[in-house]
C-alpha cells in the first residue's frame, strides 16, 4: 500500500518558524494560538506583546482560587496544617497542580515559561520541606519572571522559602551557616571555578540575620544581632560591612553577582540550553551573555535576541519533552478543560489528577530533590521507562477515560472537520490540530496500521473509529516524536 499525504488545506497552520517558536515559548501548539499569533499580526508581534504582558491574566486570577492554600498567607497556611485541615504537602501538591493549571490555560504563556524557568534555576523543591512558604515563593519568581536578574536574585534569595530550603533560616553569627552562601555561588551565579572556600564563607557571614520561626509560627524575621559584621571579600566584592543591619552590604554583594560576566555567560548557557539544544554552540552563548550585560541583567532583551539569533531557528526538533510538558501538552493537544476541583483533596478531579500524572512519567512540577533544579537535555528523559509511562497517559487522555470529574473532553464527533472525509485527510487535518503542521507518509502509515484503516476509506460519524475506536487514533499523533520533542 501507498501512504502519500493528502493535505487538508482548510485547516490553516502556522509556517515553519512560527510553528518552532510557539513549541519553544508555550505549552503547546493549539488552533487557538495559531489564530491569536494570526490576530497579532505574525510571531514576532505576537512574542513582543507577551513579553510586554498585553495578554489578560484571567485564568491565574480565577484559578489560584480553587485552593484556598494558593492565596493564604503562610501564617493560615500553618494554621490549617496545625488543624489538620490541610497538611503542609497537600499545599505544595496545591500549588503544582496550579502552576500546571496556568501553563494549560494562561494567555501569559511566555511569562509562564519563564516563571518555570527561574523555578528550576533558583530551585527550592515543592515537598513540604520549606513549611508555608513555596506558593508564595513561587508567586514571587513569576513576578520578576520577565524583568531584571538583578531584581529577581534578592526577592529569591532572601524570601523565606529559600531560607528555609538551604539552611539560611536560622544562620548567626556565631555559626554561620554555608548552604545557601554556597549554592548561591555555584548554582544562582557564577558557577564553580570562579570562587575558594573563603569566598564561600564570607557569602555565608553576608547572609546571616535572617531568621524564621521554625516549626512554631514561622515567622520571618531580620534580626541584627545575628548578623555577622566585619570586613568581607568575595571574589572582586569588598565591603566594610560594620552595620549590624547587614542587609545593605547584602544588596551590594547580590547586585555585583548579578552584574558578574560569569553569571551572565551562566545564565545565558542555561537560557540557550533550554531553548535553543541540549549543547547550545558557544557562540550563541557569548552573544547571548553580552546582551545581558549590556542590558542591565534585563532578561527581555536576552530572550528577543536568543529567538532572532540563527542557531535558534536550526534547533527545530532538539529539546525533549519533561513529564510535566509532555502531560500539560497534551491536554491542550486533546482539547480536554479543566473545572474547579470539587474539593482540594479530591485526587479524581482533573485539576489534581494533572500532578500525578505528570508523576506518574517521571517527575512533578518541583520535585526535583536536589538544589540544582530539573536537568534540561534528552539524556535526562528520553529513557524507555517514562517513554511507555508517557505512552500510558496519552491513552487515558485520548480516550476521556481518567481523570474524569472536573474535566470535559472533546468528543470524537467534533474532531471530524465535516460530514463524510477520507482517512488520509483525516489524518492530515488532525496532525494540524495537533501539531501545527501536517502529515507524513510515515504518521500516514502508522494511523492506517493502529487503526485498520486504508488511506481511501471514507470516515464518517458512524464510522468504528469515530464510535468506538477514536482513541486507537488520536494516540498515534500524542506518542509521535513530534508531540513529545519541543
Amino acid at each position: 500500500m501507498t501512504y502519500t499525504p493528502r493535505p487538508y488545506r482548510r485547516t490553516t497552520i502556522p509556517n515553519a518558524a512560527t510553528l518552532h517558536g510557539l513549541r519553544r515559548f508555550t505549552s503547546g501548539y493549539t488552533p487557538a494560538l495559531r489564530n491569536q499569533v494570526t490576530a497579532a499580526g505574525g510571531f514576532g508581534a505576537w512574542f513582543n506583546r507577551q513579553l510586554a504582558d498585553a495578554y489578560d491574566d484571567n485564568v491565574y486570577v480565577q484559578t489560584a482560587r480553587w485552593w484556598p492554600s494558593i492565596n493564604a498567607s503562610p501564617a493560615t497556611v500553618w494554621q490549617r496544617h496545625k488543624d489538620e485541615v490541610e497538611e503542609l504537602w497537600r499545599a505544595d501538591a496545591n500549588y503544582q497542580c496550579w502552576a500546571l493549571v496556568r501553563r494549560y490555560g494562561s494567555q501569559r504563556q511566555v511569562r509562564e515559561v519563564m516563571a518555570e524557568f527561574w523555578e528550576h534555576h533558583l530551585h527550592v523543591p515543592a515537598t513540604g520541606e520549606v513549611g508555608p512558604f513555596r506558593s508564595s515563593y513561587g508567586k514571587t519568581v513569576r513576578t520578576h519572571a520577565l524583568g531584571r536578574f538583578d531584581e529577581l536574585l534578592p526577592a529569591a534569595i532572601t524570601h523565606p522559602a529559600m531560607a528555609v530550603y538551604l539552611d539560611n533560616a536560622n544562620s548567626s553569627k556565631s555559626a554561620p551557616n554555608e548552604n545557601l552562601g554556597r549554592e548561591l555561588l555555584e548554582l544562582h551565579t557564577v558557577g564553580r571555578g570562579e570562587y575558594g572556600e573563603d569566598d564561600v564563607k564570607n557569602s555565608a557571614r553576608i547572609l546571616t540575620g535572617y531568621r524564621v520561626g521554625l516549626w512554631s509560627d514561622w515567622a520571618f524575621s531580620y534580626d541584627p544581632a545575628k548578623h555577622w559584621t566585619g570586613p568581607v571579600q568575595v571574589m572582586g566584592f569588598a565591603h566594610a560591612n560594620s552595620d549590624p543591619d547587614g542587609r545593605a552590604a547584602l544588596t551590594a554583594y547580590l547586585k555585583y553577582l548579578a552584574h558578574h560576566p560569569a553569571t551572565a555567560r551562566r545564565i545565558a548557557l542555561k537560557l540557550a540550553r533550554r531553548f535553543v539544544s541540549d549543547s547550545p554552540p558557544d557562540a550563541l552563548v557569548t552573544r547571548l551573555a553580552q546582551v545581558y550585560l549590556a542590558n542591565g541583567t534585563a532578561i527581555r532583551p536576552v530572550l528577543k535576541a536568543l529567538v532572532a539569533s540563527s542557531e535558534f531557528g536550526a534547533s527545530r526538533g532538539r529539546k525533549v519533552r519533561t513529564p510535566p510538558e509532555d502531560v500539560v501538552a497534551t491536554w491542550r493537544a486533546v482539547g480536554a478543560r479543566f473545572t474547579a476541583p470539587p474539593r482540594t483533596s479530591d485526587d479524581s478531579s482533573g485539576a489534581n489528577a494533572i500532578l500525578w500524572q505528570s508523576q506518574s512519567i517521571g517527575l512533578t512540577p518541583f520535585g526535583w530533590q536536589r538544589p540544582d533544579g530539573r536537568p534540561d537535555t534528552a539524556a535526562d528523559w528520553g529513557s524507555t521507562s517514562r517513554f511507555l509511562a508517557s505512552l500510558d497517559v496519552h491513552f487515558t487522555m485520548a480516550g476521556g477515560w481518567w481523570p474524569k470529574v472536573g474535566t470535559g473532553y472533546r468528543s470524537a464527533v467534533s474532531w471530524l472537520p465535516q460530514r463524510r472525509i477520507r482517512f488520509d485527510e483525516l489524518v492530515d487535518h488532525v496532525a494540524r490540530s495537533v501539531h501545527g503542521a501536517g502529515s507524513t507518509a510515515l504518521l500516514l502509515q502508522v494511523a492506517c496500521e493502529a487503526t485498520g484503516c486504508r488511506p481511501s476509506e471514507v470516515i464518517s460519524s458512524t464510522h468504528r473509529i469515530v464510535r468506538w475506536e477514536w482513541a486507537r487514533l488520536l494516540t498515534v499523533f500524542l506518542d509521535s516524536p513530534t508531540h513529545m520533542t519541543r
